[in-house]
């Protein structure tokens, strides 16, 4: 497909548990148009993706024929994973916060252990109420702005439970260590130097794994290296989630 990069609808995936607010104002004015995650969010109404390979699949039908993709953690996940499944369809990758394993796994070790998701899983299905400010607090841990878990928090969108367990699934099932080097387009990496959820040692690794990825390292940040919009670290990581990679 010869479609100029300038002409290709850019789409940005939300990662799990605050759906898209937190991304469209840190991305407002931009060429960006945020997409909810299959059966979340503005997409309730769809079936819901029981495994992560069915989500790839149900993103896969939905987006357009050529796209840019960008995503922020589970949302880059995803982003990543169509790129490896449709590498003709997919002319560039951003990606923050992005792991290609958030568990741990033989080979891996920039993961959770699987035990901590699963111990995490029964507790959102107590009291999502209470976990989820709890855990955006933990990811936010290690950031240079003391605002960017509330400001997170402050904007994002409602979630049902049945999404946030389908989304913790997703988690728990991918691994895409394997075709990295199918993935053709230009990928652009941005990653918070202090991310406590998925360390920098793992987008490192994907840099040096992607046959075409540039990382850019944001001083100071945690897992959401874009919250909140107004300081100088987050202005230089929307910056680079703006540009447009190389084609």
């Amino acid at each position: 497909m010869n479609t100029p990069l300038k002409t290709v609808p850019d789409i940005f995936l939300p990662g799990w548990g605050l759906g898209c607010g937190p991304m469209e104002i840190a991305l407002a004015d931009s060429d960006w148009r945020c997409m909810d995650l299959p059966g979340c969010g503005s997409d309730e109404a769809s079936e819901r993706p029981a495994s992560f390979a069915a989500a790839v699949a149900a993103l896969l039908q939905k987006l357009p024929p050529v796209c840019r993709l960008g995503g922020w953690s589970l949302g880059g996940m995803l982003a990543l994973a169509c790129a490896q499944a449709a590498p003709e369809r997919i002319r560039g990758l951003t990606l923050t916060g992005c792991t290609p394993s958030f568990i741990q796994r033989e080979g891996w070790e920039w993961g959770r252990p699987p035990a901590e998701l699963q111990a995490f899983m029964l507790k959102i299905r107590q009291d999502a109420a209470a976990i989820l400010p709890r855990f955006t607090g933990s990811f936010c841990r290690g950031d240079n702005d003391p605002e960017a878990a509330r400001w997170l928090l402050q904007h994002a969108s409602p979630m049902s439970q049945a999404a946030l367990d389908a989304g913790l699934v997703w988690l728990f099932e991918a691994d895409l260590r394997a075709g990295l080097q199918g993935v053709s387009c230009p990928v652009v990496l941005v990653h918070g130097e202090n991310d406590p959820l998925m360390p920098i040692a793992a987008a490192r690794w994907l840099a040096e794994s992607l046959p075409r990825a540039t990382l850019h390292v944001i001083p100071g940040k945690a897992h959401a290296p874009f919250a909140p919009p107004a300081t100088p670290a987050t202005r230089a990581a929307i910056r680079f989630l703006r540009e447009r990679p190389p084609s």
